[in-house]
């Protein structure tokens, strides 16, 4: 299922086996939240970008079109017509995203849906359930995203219940793998640290949670509001306790930067809806640093978002059409940044990889990693 097969300091180069395919890691996964990637973007276009691995969302899926009407598809693989690996994150981020809209008890959560209001209800069963429909390859454990920073007491009481939702998932998921028309009999299941930023609960949760022996473990609540350089912290603090032999998930991390420092720190798994949201609106990543291209200053730029790139943006247009297509409101716009962004995280963990395979990879962190998120600047603009 996964081996680690160097490494350098912390920084681990591996390889990922699931049911449909295997991924090289360290690996980004682009986010497809309701099956799709925001900005006109389709499973076909993932695979010329050099996608890996897709994530998609339980509660959206569940909402609309449903996981029983996908399942009734043949799976969520067969339904957007990706063979590659996805992983589907559990819906216990709503419980932090919609905390305006939902009652936390010990058998689950009720959500008021954010389309039309009805009541909702996921607790670990109906997680695993609704995994299970779509036939995901990675399920995540259902949990409790807690806001930081939080007070100690909740922590400890939100971490406990979570360790409790995780048994729950692990006796029903192993029960729906063993149904005979399961979807995807070969679904993994990832277990979940919290603890806020409190690093003796964190490595508590994480002592809890390993005791289960998941088939892979994600750090979880990070990136929700607290210091980056904190961030850092608590997974230099949860690193040690994270068993060896699997993988290592950073949910919702994050910036270029962010997943060469958690590289850095043993991470092999990213995800971030950021690269996508940002093109939307006009920021896009090039290895000197980040550039708007909405600008006035590139009314007249004839040269690619990035000379470098060989995505399809780069291959065929210049920054002065794309800064038109923006200011005109055209849907290309989007189109075009997302590919750009998606296709820049992929070529960033394509050659964290090539680094760590050469021993280069700390030459390669002090060159990039205090540039890549800032802007661009002079004769690179």
């Amino acid at each position: 299922m996964f081996e680690v097969i160097k490494q350098e300091g912390k920084a681990r180069r591996g390889v990922f086996t699931c049911p449909h395919g295997t991924a090289q890691t360290p690996v980004f996964m682009n986010v497809g939240t309701q099956g799709v990637i925001k900005g006109a973007v389709s499973a076909h276009d993932l695979k010329e970008i050099g996608c890996q691995i897709e994530l998609s969302n339980t509660y959206h899926l569940h909402l609309r079109p449903g996981d029983e009407t996908v399942r009734e598809l043949g799976g969520l693989h067969r339904f957007m017509d990706w063979d590659g690996p996805i992983l589907t994150d559990s819906g216990g981020f709503q419980v932090f995203s919609l905390s305006g809209l939902r009652k936390i008890k010990e058998e689950g959560v009720t959500f008021a849906s954010h389309i039309d209001g009805r009541r909702i209800f996921m607790g670990p069963e109906e997680s695993m359930r609704i995994q299970a429909n779509l036939g995901s390859d990675v399920a995540m454990a259902f949990d409790e995203c807690i806001e930081n920073p939080a007070p100690l007491p909740y922590v400890q009481q939100s971490c406990e219940r979570t360790v409790r939702w995780l048994e729950r998932c692990v006796t029903e998921h192993r029960r729906l793998m063993e149904q005979p028309d399961c979807v995807n009999p070969g679904q993994m299941l990832f277990g979940i640290n919290q603890g806020g930023t409190y690093p003796e609960v964190r490595i508590w949760h994480m002592q809890e949670i390993a005791k289960l022996d998941c088939d892979g473990y994600a750090i979880g609540g990070l990136a929700v509001g607290e210091p980056t350089q904190v961030m850092y912290d608590i997974i230099d603090v949860v690193e040690p306790y994270m068993p060896k032999d699997k993988p290592r998930y950073l949910m919702g991390v994050g910036t270029p930067s962010n997943i060469i420092e958690g590289v850095a720190r043993g991470v092999d798994f990213f995800d971030c809806v950021m690269p996508a949201r940002n093109a939307r609106h006009g920021k896009l990543y090039t290895w000197s640093g980040t550039i708007n291209i909405k600008n006035e200053k590139y009314k007249l730029d004839q040269r690619p978002i990035d000379p470098g790139c060989t995505c399809p943006a780069c291959a065929s247009f210049s920054r002065a059409y794309l800064r038109h297509l923006f200011v005109a409101g055209e849907m290309l716009a989007m189109r075009l940044a997302v590919l750009h962004n998606l296709h820049f995280y992929n070529e960033l963990m394509v050659r964290i990889r090539a680094a760590l395979d050469e021993g280069t990879f700390e030459e390669f962190r002090r060159k990039y990693a205090p540039i890549l998120d800032r802007p661009a600047r002079g004769n690179e603009t």
